[in-house]
């Protein structure tokens, strides 16, 4: 069987995308080869198609358990046997495939990166034929990446345990020049063939907005992605737990997901966002990189991560079947401070030394930069990315608030010098609210209680809306006028005695996004029709419902209408495998709608 057959049979695709070729004729010629591309490339079928023209198995090192898991059911959906070795099985289990795999039982293995360590497996490898090692999220490796995992740092010294040496091929979707670099060097990577496809997502719009309430935005943005999939991305447990009450307290169809939950409700959470019996998760970036769900098609970040790589990367689980979806970032000067303070205080990793931790902090400022950079909203955002990355883009996507939003300037100096002073006033030991308040002159019960109502600055804006105070302020943070510690207490910045003794001016950059929802919510009977026997067919095989189909090849098969065979084979997704177990469930309904439909118009 050659490498098209195998495509089109376990698959369901007639041809392979940008990119997936060469990587799997490097493989095929045991050639080891470094894929970079974006979510919703087609990563997988890079390493999945010459797995299964090779003798022996692949070892697919990934980094979560859901991550696995979801493959592995996709993949045995698709006629592949394949499994997975992990701290979520009892001994039992684990003895139970790695028999079968000796007995040569699976094409393919997956294993987190600590497994690697373990001299029972790496004997165990000895034993069976490993003919391929793929590497998954390999920017894992880098401490330069944005999800430095130092497990995988194990990974070239156990492909070196390994007799006859395996091909090696790694994938990720984010990645820097340097990290490239580095994952060729400490992967081990011999000579390999490099193919870079483009980070560009054209299906997926994006949009920066600063609103002076974001709880008022978040709400405006999920009723106008009603009965669509999505991720609400927060910065803290904290205010998961916030938002997902306030959600639920107005009836939204809401879940939650983050570290501090115990790991049996993280699951059924997990699920009932995977099964979409839940449209909206809200949650941290432990909701992360094993999410392979193909429906999600709104991604909203309450707050700003610290890095391009990782916002691309979380804004990238939407659309992953390509369709339209929308990126929206809820951008407020509060984010910097909260991310300069994971900076100042990192988790504590024992496996770096002092040199690397001091190397690691002045790296993520610059990092947090360029974010700032990005979420200041004046530029084309989707180019803005992609330079980031090392690819040049030209000209405007006009797919972005930058490009579609209207940009004006206008001067804010003596706004500057009013809220500078009143921070100065209160010897810098109040936050935002309370410094709006004064300068807006609300005699509220805190304000009454500090006796902040008798500082001179109280009222000099009393003309001015206060949410437009609080803009201004956000606006000064960003641009380093104005310093905000972890509790929200403001204080002054350098930059700010210039415009308070030296005369210095400030012309203020606003930039008014035009809300531009790409992704259209599925109108057609048929398509709905399909959506509910999908649904079915998963509750009864215990399955999510996009490892049956996709909801692109659903809208396909509402468009086209085939009734046959070959006509529903030659829709994109649907393999062998999956026209055997579902096709004749699908045919029937589509026939059935066809026939009511010719009668209701009375053909």
């Amino acid at each position: 069987m050659d490498k098209y057959s195998v495509l089109s049979k376990y698959f369901g695709f007639g041809t392979f995308r940008e990119g997936q070729q060469e990587l799997v004729d490097a493989a095929l010629a045991g050639r080891d080869a470094l894929g970079i591309m974006p979510t919703g490339a087609g990563k997988s079928v890079c390493f999945q198609v010459p797995a299964m023209m090779m003798e022996g198995v692949t070892l697919v090192i990934s980094p979560l358990i859901s991550l696995m898991k979801d493959q592995v059911t996709s993949l045995n959906q698709c006629g592949i046997s394949s499994a997975c070795i992990n701290t979520s099985l009892t001994l039992q289990e684990r003895k139970v495939i790695m028999m079968k795999a000796l007995k040569g039982e699976y094409k393919i293995l997956y294993v987190a990166p600590e497994r690697l360590s373990t001299q029972k497996f790496i004997e165990f490898c000895k034993k069976i034929r490993v003919s391929m090692v793929c590497v998954d999220e390999a920017h894992c490796v880098s401490q330069w990446g944005h999800d430095f995992r130092p497990a995988y740092l194990l990974i070239k010294d156990f492909i070196a345990s390994l007799s006859p040496r395996p091909v090696v091929t790694a994938f990720t979707a984010t990645a820097t020049r340097k990290v490239r670099e580095d994952i060729v060097s400490l992967v081990g990577l011999d000579n390999p063939v490099s193919v870079v496809t483009g980070f560009d997502r054209k299906n997926l719009y994006f949009e920066v907005v600063k609103p002076p309430d974001k709880e008022t935005a978040l709400k405006r943005y999920l009723d106008l992605f009603s009965g669509r999939s999505g991720i609400v991305y927060c910065s803290s447990r904290k205010k998961v737990e916030e938002l997902y009450n306030m959600l639920c307290e107005e009836k939204y169809s809401v879940t939650k997901y983050h570290a501090g939950l115990d790991k049996e409700e993280r699951r059924i959470n997990q699920e009932l966002f995977i099964n979409d019996e839940k449209e909206i998760v809200i949650a941290t970036n432990a909701f992360g990189m094993g999410i392979d769900k193909s429906n999600v098609s709104f991604v909203i970040h309450y707050n700003m991560p610290g890095d391009i790589e990782s916002y691309y990367q979380e804004a990238g689980r939407a659309g992953r079947d390509g369709s339209a979806a929308d990126c929206i970032m809820l951008y407020g000067g509060r984010d910097v401070a909260i991310q300069r303070y994971f900076i100042d205080n990192p988790e504590e990793n024992e496996e770096l030394s002092d040199e690397q931790r001091k190397q690691i902090r002045q790296l993520r400022l610059q990092k947090l930069d360029k974010m700032i950079e990005y979420a200041s909203g004046r530029y084309c955002l989707r180019h803005y990315m992609l330079q980031y990355f090392g690819e040049m883009a030209t000209g405007r996507c006009e797919n972005c608030s930058g490009c579609l939003g209207v940009s004006m300037s206008t001067d804010v100096t003596v706004e500057a010098q009013k809220i500078f002073s009143c921070i100065k006033r209160v010897k810098e030991k109040e936050t935002a609210d309370a410094v709006a308040d004064i300068l807006k002159g609300e005699e509220s019960e805190y304000i009454l209680l500090k006796k902040l109502n008798t500082v001179s600055t109280f009222g000099i804006m009393k003309d001015s809306d206060k949410n437009q105070i609080r803009l201004h302020i956000e606006y000064f943070c960003e641009h380093g006028y104005i310093g905000c510690d972890p509790e929200g207490r403001l204080c002054l910045k350098e930059k700010s005695k210039d415009v308070l003794y030296s005369g210095k001016r400030i012309r203020k950059q606003i930039v008014r996004p035009t809300s531009k929802s790409t992704a259209d919510k599925p109108d057609i009977r048929l398509f709905m029709a399909l959506k509910v026997l999908r649904k079915e067919l998963a509750r009864k095989g215990g399955i999510p419902d996009f490892i049956i189909f996709t909801d692109l090849t659903l809208k396909e098969l509402a468009t086209r209408k085939p009734v046959t065979e070959k006509d529903f084979m030659a829709i994109e997704g649907v393999s062998a495998a999956k026209y055997k177990k579902y096709g004749r469930f699908f045919i029937d309904l589509i026939q059935k709608h066809c026939n009511n439909t010719i009668e209701k118009n009375g053909i």
